[in-house]
């Protein structure tokens, strides 16, 4: 197969699926406030893993994307963007073109000093800093949903009652912490009571 014409599993996804465009925001009473991590459009425009568990992450990021996407009020930041910069430069073009479609939300100082704080009160290890700098964002903008694959400092039964502790010291409310799978399981089990 020649690398031009190479496309990922996730290739509709990330150019409108199905034809399916953004609901306009005219259209829509109120959508939860949800900030997308890098890790989102990285599975998203990735070529199917080889490793079972990333390609079943990719999968449940590719379905998240094509059912549930539009159902939010989706905001990155400077720090997804640069993130996404990152890397093979024909990969990070395919995240960059994705992520376009989206407002930004301002890295200010509340979000700077939130960020210290968190990693200082959290006791996350100093290579988190880019984590704890997107938790801070999106707690300073009252985004209600940060969305990511970070088992390691956010997604994270150890870490995740510390953030949410220093948030709310802080006063600010922190954001759900969750992974596709897990916001999908939400709201279908909402749905179906």
């Amino acid at each position: 197969m020649r690398a031009e014409t190479w496309t990922s599993g996730a290739d509709l996804a990330w150019r409108e699926p199905f034809g399916v465009a953004e609901t306009p925001p005219e259209y829509v009473f109120v959508r939860p406030r949800l900030y997308l991590d890098t890790t989102i459009p990285s599975y998203l425009t990735a070529r199917m893993s080889r490793d079972l568990k990333a390609a079943r992450y990719q999968k449940i990021t590719t379905q998240w994307w094509n059912s549930w996407r539009t159902n939010f009020d989706i905001r990155i930041s400077e720090l997804v963007w640069r993130e996404a910069c990152r890397g093979n430069p024909e990969a990070a073009e395919r995240r960059l073109e994705l992520l376009a479609r989206f407002p930004f939300l301002e890295v200010n100082e509340r979000a700077d000093a939130l960020s210290e704080r968190l990693l200082r009160d959290c006791r996350l290890p100093a290579h988190a800093s880019i984590d704890a700098a997107h938790v801070a964002v999106a707690a300073v903008h009252d985004m209600e949903i940060l969305l990511t694959w970070n088992f390691a400092h956010l997604v994270n039964t150890d870490f995740a009652p510390r953030i949410r502790s220093v948030c709310e010291r802080e006063g600010h409310s922190c954001p759900l912490l969750c992974t596709p799978e897990q916001l999908m399981g939400r709201y279908e089990h909402e749905h179906t009571r």
